[in-house]
């Protein structure tokens, strides 16, 4: 990462509060669904309910059957796009932010390719797109197609080719709240009904970047694309950006009109599902995860929901529903003062709410008495083992 000198600082305290106020999470907006889609550029999606907690977390007056109503209309889709992970996309952006990384999901396949040994991928990608835009396909039909032009091929590696090669989306109901079915891909441009764009130079994509994420360095943008080689946009941009340097002398980049609150802005409590953006879109996280919480929020495969006070990570969370009954358990990292328990008791009981189809925050007074009726707010032990 570049280092300079002579450019402001900003402590970790500012980038984290910068951060915060991009990624709607020091107030909640008013936006709609499917604009907050579009300024953090794509929500992290490998499960179905993330969005969902994601927006619920950012928006004023959310409830989880707009997203899905978007979703629905094929306004936002689920894709593979950013380091070959789910997102929920607009459909704008899925059509151009998946070719902008498609070199990198074809790189991708260089890990495979014993197992694709005499296969011809342009053939391979012509054959999958028609299956899938005869009719949508499961991954294990797709791959059972494939194996029958192609014995020999290891039948993982011909499914991972044809999620590379093609812009497979999940069609609905996959993804919508409440009605979620099993995964079934055809095309972007098939469920949407236009074209891909060409691949695109980077440049907008690294302002769209920075209006979400800034400050921010090259290899901070790198991190969350998944992409290499993104010095020369960022030069190119340079007359229009301004830039900063963090604690230890590395180069940031922002827009010169994007929010850079005070250090001491509060920052209230907040749920974020598991795998959200804020915590995995920077080369260095120390705005938002300190040392001695690095790698809490993960056991083995498994992740968790995370929780921030004053902006930063200081535990996990769990959601369990049975019996029409919700009950979530909070797992703080360290010991809570008791206004910020009350805080992020307050914040679980808006999330119950939102979630159980009421956009409404209850009044402090009333969690006691909604919890008894319909869920319950536990601190206890999320991470076991």
């Amino acid at each position: 990462m570049t280092k300079t000198s002579t450019a402001p600082v900003l402590s970790v305290r500012e980038l984290n509060r910068a951060t915060l106020a991009r990624q709607l999470l020091l107030r909640r907006a008013t936006l709609s669904a499917k604009d907050a889609v579009e300024h953090l550029v794509g929500l992290q999606a490998q499960n179905v309910k993330p969005p969902y907690h994601a927006l619920a977390a950012r928006l004023e007056g959310f409830t989880p059957e707009e997203l899905s109503a978007a979703m629905e209309a094929r306004e936002v889709v689920r894709i593979v796009t950013m380091r070959s992970t789910i997102h929920t996309h607009t459909a704008d952006d899925c059509l151009t932010l998946r070719p902008l990384v498609q070199a990198a999901r074809e790189r991708e396949l260089h890990g495979f390719r014993k197992g694709l040994a005499g296969v011809d991928l342009d053939r391979l990608a012509a054959i999958g797109r028609e299956l899938v835009e005869t009719e949508p396909r499961t991954m294990k039909q797709l791959r059972e197609a494939l194996l029958v032009e192609w014995p020999d091929a290891d039948p993982a590696a011909l499914a991972i080719a044809a999620r590379c090669r093609l812009p497979l989306v999940q069609v609905t109901p996959r993804g919508l709240w409440g009605r979620s079915g099993q995964v079934a891909l055809t095309t972007a441009e098939h469920w949407l009904g236009r074209p891909s764009e060409p691949a695109p130079a980077p440049d907008a994509t690294v302002l769209r970047y920075l209006a979400a994420f800034g400050p921010a360095s090259v290899k901070d943008m790198q991190t969350w694309a998944g992409l290499t080689r993104l010095r020369e946009a960022f030069e190119r941009l340079r007359p229009q950006l301004v830039t900063f340097a963090d604690e230890h002398g590395v180069e940031l980049f922002d827009l010169p009109d994007a929010p850079r609150p005070d250090a001491d802005t509060p920052a209230p409590a907040r749920l974020l599902p598991e795998f959200d953006n804020l915590l995995l879109s920077h080369a260095d996280r120390s705005r938002v995860v300190s040392a001695d919480y690095k790698g809490r929020t993960w056991r083995g495969n498994q992740a968790y929901p995370t929780l921030l006070v004053d902006g930063f990570l200081a535990g996990v969370w769990r959601l369990e529903e049975t019996g029409g009954r919700a009950v979530l358990t909070v797992e703080p990292f360290g010991t809570l003062t008791d206004r910020q328990r009350a805080e992020v008791t307050g914040e679980a009981a808006r999330l119950l709410t939102v979630l159980s189809g009421s956009p409404q925050s209850p009044s402090p007074s009333s969690v006691s008495a909604s919890s008894s009726a319909s869920y319950d707010i536990r601190f206890g032990t999320v991470v076991r083992g």
